[in-house]
């Protein structure tokens, strides 16, 4: 999206949707581009309710509060609403593998000297790792493996590995876990199953001592579907990506509240 033109055509589209004793207004735009807080940290989006004020090529213009707006990309909408609808808008936000958003504040159960428990709630800044639902690995290279698919950046720069993993719908990890005299008869791996436009099926990635790279397989019914040997490490997104990504997760849902809506082909 031209942040440009939309900033030159704004004042046009508003018209006659600001208090007439509001000096200004302001307007955020959502077009997939990732957000940072103050500190710098990535951030994202809340989902939002309002009503809808302009519907462009390239835009749709909902009015949030009496002089606040949000610009919408079109063409990452799931439904273009009409003029006049008021809807909620719920842009793509990371999440951990039991569905809740990056940043929910944790609970954990703690206990006094005489027994009595109480609940500590904390929130982590600037750490979005979502943590693979697997127990730890007693061998080097798996635990390593572990660590760079929670750790390592996913392509587009915005999430990691895990997250994209999260956002195929992955499910149903297992460990191949084996002793570290056993790693080349038995390598580390680490298996677990995807939905999404691209693939569905399972997924293996495994550890390859004797290049110290890894191996990606896809396998469908107990029929492998796609192999790609010497992945290193800092391939794993990229290979991941092209393998089980169907940008989907970039969609922004468009719910309409009130008045009529059409779903958009992506």
């Amino acid at each position: 999206m031209d942040h440009a033109l939309i900033r030159s055509q704004m004042p046009t589209l508003v018209a006659g949707h600001v208090p007439r004793n509001a000096r200004s207004f302001k307007f955020n735009v959502y077009d997939g581009t990732p957000q940072k807080t103050m500190l710098g940290f990535a951030a994202d989006p809340s989902p939002f309710q309002g009503k809808v004020i302009a519907v462009t090529d390239d835009a749709i213009v909902v009015k949030v509060k009496p002089a606040q707006f949000a610009v919408v990309d079109r063409h990452l909408v799931t439904a273009v609403p009409a003029e006049g609808s008021k809807v909620e808008v719920i842009p793509y936000a990371r999440r951990h593998f039991d569905g809740q958003r990056v940043g929910t504040p944790r609970e954990k159960t703690e206990y006094l000297a005489d027994g009595r428990p109480y609940t500590v709630k904390s929130v982590i800044l600037g750490d979005a790792t979502a943590e693979l639902p697997v127990p730890q690995a007693r061998c080097p290279e798996l635990a390593e493996l572990i660590q760079q698919l929670q750790k390592l950046p996913a392509p587009d720069g915005h999430r990691y590995i895990s997250h994209l993993l999260v956002d195929a719908n992955a499910r149903d990890f297992s460990l191949v876990d084996p002793k570290p005299h056993d790693i080349i008869a038995t390598p580390p791996s680490i298996r677990f199953t995807v939905e999404t436009g691209k693939f569905s099926g399972k997924v293996t990635v495994s550890y390859d001592r004797g290049g110290d790279v890894y191996v990606v397989e896809l396998h469908r019914d107990g029929e492998s579907i796609e192999r790609v040997d010497e992945v290193y490490f800092d391939d794993l997104g990229d290979t991941l990506e092209r393998l089980i990504d169907d940008g989907s997760w970039r969609l922004i849902r468009v719910e309409t509240l009130s008045g009529k809506a059409r779903s958009v082909q992506h």
